[in-house]
């Protein structure tokens, strides 16, 4: 007996770890300050992160992404990416319709060097202009983008931008298609196609002799392009490169030259010289553009061609667009792939919601898709319910906050009585999302209002049918009166039963 209980001992052990790892997984982390690390200020207002008290924030929602990845750093600009999460916590091997949120930031002057990525993105300008350069059905189109447009890349697909904005700092919020990746690693991997020492272009993994070969160049004009760019993916540059107007830059760095000759010198088989007989001084020397269009097989004039045949979609813009549903409280817009056809090729949606000072977002469910937010501007709360009816996140959120909402979980945004509210999102459907309003005109309760419902409630048809018409305004709901009969009979309760009572929606309001 003693024995069979000394060998059960690891067993039971091994058992016991694994129920707490996963008990850890699935339980709400409270360890971030709320909003980015320190550095990233520029997501939101300085005098809102002064303002802030010491202990306010540390406690955060289920649903609230509150851990930043670096993924890029450089001399011209940053990347950043929060996780989007499976549901339940638990299911980490489901990647179906799982997203991630990235946040470009780029410096003025400044060129994302190209590249190509294991996930399709989306991206958003949240401040500033930028250029995009990218291949389209294997031809290169270059999309200049202001404020508000939203534009898609496949995975796969070969792009660069460039910060056009003058003296303005570069703001892209991006969805990355977690369910597209290859699931290892990073939230996302980029191959570069331009590049050096750092990032190493993927072209340079090559044998000198295979790429002399693919290319018909010499030794020397290879390690001219393929080894010359060390200061990162992200780089300042004055002008288109390869047109000769980079002396502000190479003028305020005189000791790069040297360094990159030697650089040169190091690469031991780049250097025979020449391909045989030719003579290398006789060649000029190529440009980054050069190239990749090389590389891809177009002539200089690949982009104005694509330009000009309209086949590329153009960017959507956000701020441009009629909303689909605005009253005196707020408006809503939602682009799927009926509005903006490339969303159908990695399934997703786009949303922008604004809500007026103290007004409500009317509880919800997204019966096809999972819902992930960013806060533009303002502050709200986002109340989360679970499916057994219980209260599963009040949460205050503000500028660069991120959250997500799952697939079917009833809830609601409501606006701070300090001013607007402005939220914009990813869905995980390019369908049409029908979300089914659970309160007001438009309601699901005011649709099928009849003795069956008021039965399954327990009440008198009458009385469910003066609270169902009692809210005129659909999805976007005014806010509860600062005074009134409910108002002061929540005072009168005092503080213990609200510590023992989860507050309705419309008492959050009032607190507010």
């Amino acid at each position: 007996m003693g024995r069979v209980a000394v060998m059960a001992a690891p067993l039971l052990f091994g058992l016991l770890l694994l129920l707490a790892s996963r008990c850890t997984a699935a339980a709400p982390r409270h360890d971030r300050e709320l909003g980015w690390e320190e550095g990233e200020g520029e997501w939101r207002p300085e005098e809102e992160e002064k303002g802030r008290g010491e202990g306010e924030g540390k406690e955060r929602g289920l649903f609230v992404l509150d851990r930043l990845e670096k993924v890029v750093e450089s001399e011209g600009g940053q990347v950043r990416v929060v996780r989007g999460q499976p549901w339940p916590p638990a299911a980490a091997a489901c990647r179906e319709g799982l997203m991630h949120i990235g946040f470009i930031a780029m410096e003025p002057k400044t060129l994302f060097v190209p590249q190509y990525l294991d996930s399709s993105i989306t991206l958003f300008v949240r401040r500033g202009e930028v250029k995009v350069g990218y291949i389209y059905k294997d031809e290169l189109v270059e999309r200049k983008l202001k404020m508000g447009d939203v534009l898609h890349i496949d995975a796969g697909s070969t792009f660069y931008m460039v910060n056009t904005g003058k003296g303005q700092r570069l703001q892209i919020i991006c969805s990355i298609d977690a369910s597209d990746g290859l699931g290892f690693g990073p939230p996302y991997l980029s191959f570069f196609l331009g590049g050096g020492g750092n990032p190493a272009s993927v072209l340079a993994g090559f044998e000198p002799k295979t790429l002399a070969v693919a290319f018909n160049a010499t030794y020397d004009e290879l390690a001219r392009v393929l080894l010359a760019q060390t200061r990162g993916p992200i780089v300042y540059y004055a002008a288109e490169p390869g047109s000769g107007g980079d002396e502000e830059r190479q003028g305020s760095n005189g000791g790069d030259a040297p360094r990159r000759g030697a650089r040169r010198g190091e690469a031991g088989a780049w250097r025979p010289g020449s391909r045989g007989e030719e003579d290398d001084d006789a060649r000029p020397t190529w440009s980054w553009r050069e190239l990749v269009n090389r590389f891809v097989g177009l002539g200089c004039s690949g982009a104005a061609e694509a330009n000009k045949k309209g086949g590329a979609p153009k960017p959507f813009n956000l701020y441009d667009s009629k909303p689909g549903f605005r009253n005196a409280y707020g408006w809503t817009i939602a682009v799927d792939k009926h509005g903006y056809e490339p969303l159908k090729h990695s399934n997703i949606g786009v949303y922008l919601v604004n809500l007026t000072a103290g007004s409500m977002l009317a509880p919800h469910v997204n019966p096809r898709a999972t819902e992930y937010g960013v806060v533009l501007g303002g502050e709200g709360t986002i109340q989360v319910v679970f499916p057994n009816g219980s209260l599963a996140m009040s949460v205050v959120v503000r500028e660069g906050d991120v959250f997500w909402i799952p697939r079917y979980f009833p809830f609601c945004q409501v606006a701070a009585r300090g001013g607007p509210f402005e939220f914009f999102g990813f869905t995980t459907s390019a369908r049409r999302n029908r979300p089914q309003f659970l309160v007001g005109a438009s309601s699901l309760l005011r649709t099928m209002l009849g003795p069956e419902v008021a039965a399954g409630f327990g009440a008198r048809e009458k009385d469910f049918r003066k609270v169902v018409r009692a809210q005129e305004e659909a999805l976007i709901l005014p806010s509860f009166p600062d005074t009134g009969k409910r108002e002061k009979g929540r005072e009168e309760h005092g503080k213990g039963r609200r510590e023992r009572e989860e507050p309705l929606v419309i008492e959050q309001v009032a607190k507010e």
